[in-house]
């Protein structure tokens, strides 16, 4: 993987290459990127740009605060709700 840097626009964009992309992952980059009528670099950087903030999740998670609540109760409430 090569990292590199440039100005764009006055911020920094990044060069990110990757090697060794199975075939099924750049078919299906290349069907996402048709669909949406983009470039596969486009789809790539999307994909990876939500992917990434996945990442905060669980530290957001852990900042909400505890209800003493159970999976149960909360999923038989909701069930209760439907009817």
């Amino acid at each position: 993987m090569v990292r590199a840097n440039c100005m764009h626009f006055d911020r920094i964009v990044h060069t990110l290459h990757l090697r060794n992309v199975p075939d099924e992952v750049m078919d299906r980059l290349e069907r996402l990127a048709r669909a949406a009528g983009t470039s596969v670099e486009a789809v790539a950087i999307r994909e990876l740009n939500a992917a990434t903030r996945r990442v905060d999740n669980a530290s957001l998670v852990a900042t909400l605060p505890h209800r003493g609540l159970s999976t149960d109760a909360i999923v038989g409430a909701i069930d209760d709700d439907r009817g």
